[in-house]
Order: structure tokens, then sequence, then C-alpha cells
């Protein structure tokens, strides 16, 4: 099937957060959310509206302190405008091709503008997914039967010849949508752990938990996300309170620990690994460790081998897959694994992926996140995550976030009524996302176009900062 990118609507929507969130060099208190909705031609002359939507997220995509928060988010805009100049002027194509056909001009201008390729990226990570939404919309098929049957025209090209047409083919249709997924809580770095380090005066007092002792009585999830500061010290002494209270409430729980590239070299990352393991309060969380997520800077991260810290746990690589290229660079300097982010292109995950099937046993795909809010953001991500097999996710926006809060009520049952299995809804309160159990239930996302079976309120939305409709 072939299209034509036609229109493109953009908008932003923001939220103060009920909670601060530390990740890397940054503290974020609100947020903004980049809003598509597309409009495509088919060859028979019928249109189709497709939606996404994507957190515009600072000192993520580009850390250099050179650039300001808002500096960043425009470098977001950019990518976004581009993509769509790039798009419309490439004219009838598959979904696939408009997206790599167009890639080393997104990313030889990207760089002009001065965007990084995982900046640069970002502009055709949301057209991707408005476009095959409008695609499904159009021909009545989930993002599940389009993928398996490869509508989107995937398939290997010079920028990704370690990849066979055959391999991937057998790939694509041997994937299974998954039921549900479970929840990986992501513990920040100024998250409260215990009681004492939320005041009565400082607590929200929104019905959500607030501390991480509540998360875990009140989700009674099995997995969490642990950032870690570039500190030793100080790394050593906080994991040793989240220790505390994951061995006192969460069972057999499960963790990761995600360096958001603050440690300078593997040896630095090395150290605080050994001294987990010499600490004997950390015994069980260190047993509990599944793999360490890009720990090094990314300006060093694919310049060494980072096997002296695969010798002790998996390590994988996040900032540092820039490009279609990133993941197998990274593997040959032992990195065993790559994340999916639906903020780097759900078309690189899925490539990705396929790598990581002909590789086989040691190498894996994990599924991150950066604030994916509920409603369209976290509904597009989970089909995609669970449809590649990934049995846990990490989530954060429905925590540090209170729901759909950011939305009209109107909006707001129109998701619930449409997704009821993923989403609740009180008197009084925003729809929020249904993570009792730590396990996120997907059913309702089986629906025509990219997971989402409802409609966005745009009229309540602004029109995207310094941008006017294409």
């Amino acid at each position: 099937m072939k299209v034509k990118l036609e229109e493109v609507e953009r908008y932003e929507r923001h939220v103060n957060m009920r909670l601060a969130f530390r990740f890397g060099v940054i503290t974020v208190t609100d947020a903004t959310q980049a809003v598509i909705k597309v409009r495509i031609a088919l060859q028979d002359g019928r249109t189709s509206e497709g939606v996404a939507a994507e957190a515009l997220a600072a000192k993520w995509f580009e850390k250099s302190p050179e650039f300001s928060d808002a500096q960043n988010l425009e470098q977001l805009r950019q990518a976004l405008g581009l993509a769509i100049e790039l798009y419309r002027a490439h004219g009838f194509d598959t979904p696939f091709d408009l997206f790599v056909e167009t890639y080393a001009e997104q990313q030889r201008r990207g760089a002009e503008l001065g965007l990084n390729p995982l900046a640069a990226a970002y502009g055709p990570a949301l057209l991707d997914r408005a476009i095959l939404d409008a695609v499904g919309r159009a021909i009545g098929q989930s993002f599940a039967t389009m993928i398996r049957a490869n509508v989107p025209g995937i398939r290997t090209t010079s920028l990704t010849p370690d990849i066979e047409d055959t391999a991937l083919a057998g790939f694509l249709a041997g994937l299974v949508p998954q039921a549900g997924i479970d929840v990986r809580h992501t513990v920040g770095l100024v998250d409260p752990l215990t009681a004492a380090d939320r005041p009565t005066s400082e607590r929200v007092n929104d019905g959500l938990p607030e501390t991480l002792e509540e998360v875990v009585s009140y989700y009674r999830g099995r997995y969490y996300k642990l950032k870690v500061g570039g500190d030793i010290e100080a790394d050593l002494a906080r994991l040793g309170r989240i220790a505390a209270v994951l061995d006192a409430g969460a069972g057999d729980y499960r963790t990761t620990l995600d360096g958001n590239e603050q440690y300078d070299d593997v040896e630095g990352i090395v150290e605080l690994w050994r001294r987990i393991e010499e600490t004997p309060a950390l015994a069980r969380l260190a047993k509990s460790t599944l793999f360490i997520e890009q720990p090094i800077k990314r300006a060093v991260a694919l310049s060494r081998s980072v096997e002296p810290l695969a010798r002790h746990r998996a390590v994988i690589i996040d900032e540092s897959d820039g490009e279609l290229s990133s993941f197998p660079r990274a593997l040959k300097l032992g990195y065993a694994g790559v994340s999916s982010k639906s903020c780097k292109g759900f078309y690189k995950s899925i490539l990705n992926a396929a790598r990581v099937a002909r590789l086989g046993s040691g190498h894996f795909m994990s599924a991150e996140d950066l604030t994916t809010w509920p409603g369209v953001s976290v509904q597009q991500d989970l089909a995609l995550v669970s449809l590649l097999g990934m049995t846990h996710v990490e989530r954060n926006a429905h925590h540090f976030i209170d729901g759909m809060s950011f939305a009209p009520e109107a909006e707001q049952r129109a998701f619930v009524a449409a997704h009821p299995d993923l989403y609740g809804k009180q008197p009084g309160k925003p729809a929020r996302l249904k993570a009792i159990g730590g396990r996120l239930a997907l059913g309702s996302l089986d629906v025509p176009g990219f997971a989402v079976g409802a409609e966005m309120d745009f009229t309540s939305m602004k029109p995207m900062a310094g941008e006017v409709t294409s």
C-alpha cells in the first residue's frame, strides 16, 4: 500500500506534574507533549486521518549544557517540522519507505540545524505512528494485524545490511500480540522512599501513592527501574534505602539500573557494581538486577568495550541508539541489548527486535519509557512493545502525572469507554491507568489503526509553539 502525507496539524499540551521527577541532570516538575493529527491520501482517492503524541523532553535527546531546556524543546519541534517537509515532498510511497527513503536527508539536514541523531529522529518517530494509524483506520486493521502482514512494507535496505528480507518477513509474521504486560515502576533520583521523606505539609493527597513504600503496597508490582546518578557513594546510599523498602514489601522483585549517561567511563560503573556486590544490605537487590541501562556518557559509550561490566550484568544502549546502525556497533563492544522507546521510532524498534531474534540467546530488547502520557502516547507504545514480545515495560507517567488530568472531561470519558481494561475513572478524579497488581491489560488496543479507539479533543490544545498547520 502506498500513501501520501497531505496535511499535519501540530499541537501541544501542558501538565503540572503531581511529583517531581529527576533523571540524569534534570528535575522535571511540569511537562509538555506534542500532539499531531495527519491526513493521508490513498492511491484509490480516499483520505484518512491518524494521530500520535509524544513528550517534548529536555535534557534527554540533547544533554549538552550549552542548550537551555527551552532550546531542547525547540530542537524537537524543528525535527518534526523537517520530517513533515521531507515526507510531504516525497509523494506516494509505502509507510516504511516514507521513513527510510527520507532517513539520510532527515539526519543530514538535522545536523545542519545542530540536531544530534537522536533529536533528529524525533520528528519521523511521531509522523510514522500517525501515518500508520491513518492507514489502519482506512483499511480496518489493527496495529498488530498490519505489522504481522507487513502492510507498512518493512524491508531491508542499505541502512540495515545485516538484516535479510526473508528472515525479517518470518519474524514479522511470527509476532503475537500479548494480552497484558507487567509494569516496571521508575524510581527517580529524588523520589521519596518512605513516609519520613514525605512530610504532611508536602503531600499531594490525591489518592495515589507518593512514596516507594506506598507504590509497593498500592500497585503490588514485581518490577522496578532504579535511577543512579554517577556519584558512587551517593548511589550506594540511595540504593541501600531502596533495597530496604523492596526487601521488606516487594516479594520476589526484579530491578534494572539506569545510569542515564551519568558515569564517565566503564571503570566508574564497574566500581559501583563491585561495591553493590560487596554490600550485604544490597545482596537481594544485586541478585534481582536484570540489566544495566546506558550508564556511560554517549560521547564515549561506543568508543570502548563494556566487557568489564558485561561480565557482571548485561548492558544495553539507550541514548547511544541514535541511528539505525548504532545497535550493531554496540554489539561489537559487548552490549547485549538495546531499548525500545517510541520517541526513537517504532520502525527502529521493529528492526532492532528482528536483530535480537537473529542473534538469539544472550541478546534482548528492553521496553523503556520517556514519559508516555496516558492516552494516545502510552497506548501506541504498549501496542508496540507487547507485540515485540516484551513481558515488562518501564512506565512512569502514571506515577508522576495524575492520569489524564491534562485532557477535558469528555475526552477522558471517551478513552475510559473505549479502553475500559486500561483505564478507570472515579467521581471527581481523572481517568487513570489500571495498574493494580503491577500489570496492564491490553485487549482493548486491538482496534483499527494504531491502538487508539477514542478521539482527542484538539480544540482544547494549543497550536505548537512557533508552528502553523502544514
